[in-house]
């Protein structure tokens, strides 16, 4: 049996290294969704509203699909990202992508997720790397998500270009 969740990204560089190596990584934190998350499970990736270090102008969307394409393993040496160390990793296969800045919100959604019981608080859910979606979530934010999702190697450089410090292909001395 096959599980679905909201993958929570909460920092640009996670973001970058998540879309980039297509892979997914966990603090050492023990998370039961973690452990569960197994090869074949869905993902939805979530930026959260201050992932872009600009909460004024940007919201929490949903910004792609992907599918865990191993379980979670722990690491030999710990990785660190955005001054974080993380402990564990999956590889995924990133499906479908929306350009940047674009995305589903999901503040306007959440009344209708099982996903959020307390809707009131709705943010709190979002404190954990994964949140477990119900069929009925991934509906609703499959029809969301609709025609805004590309291919993710035509929609993956225009992340690079708002990530100051992605890596860049380098110039020709031709150029």
């Amino acid at each position: 049996m096959s599980g679905s969740y909201l993958v929570v990204l909460g920092e640009r560089d996670a973001i970058w290294w998540v879309l980039h190596e297509q892979r997914m990584a966990f603090p050492a934190t023990p998370r039961s969704e973690v452990a569960q998350l197994a090869a074949g499970d869905r993902l939805f990736l979530y930026a959260t509203r201050n992932a872009w270090h600009n909460p004024v102008r940007d919201r929490g969307r949903v910004i792609g699909t992907a599918t865990a394409a191993t379980a979670v393993r722990r690491l030999d040496q710990p990785i660190e990202i955005a001054a974080r160390a993380f402990h564990s990793a999956c590889e995924l296969h990133i499906e479908g992508l929306v350009p940047y800045p674009g995305g589903l919100e999901l503040q306007p959604l959440v009344r209708r997720l099982d996903a959020f019981p307390k809707p009131h608080a709705w943010n709190i859910y979002l404190r954990r790397p994964l949140v477990r979606l119900s069929d009925a979530d991934c509906t609703i934010l499959d029809r969301g998500l609709g025609q805004m999702l590309a291919p993710p190697h035509r929609a993956l450089p225009t992340y690079q270009s708002a990530h100051p410090a992605a890596e860049r292909p380098a110039s020709s001395q031709n150029d």
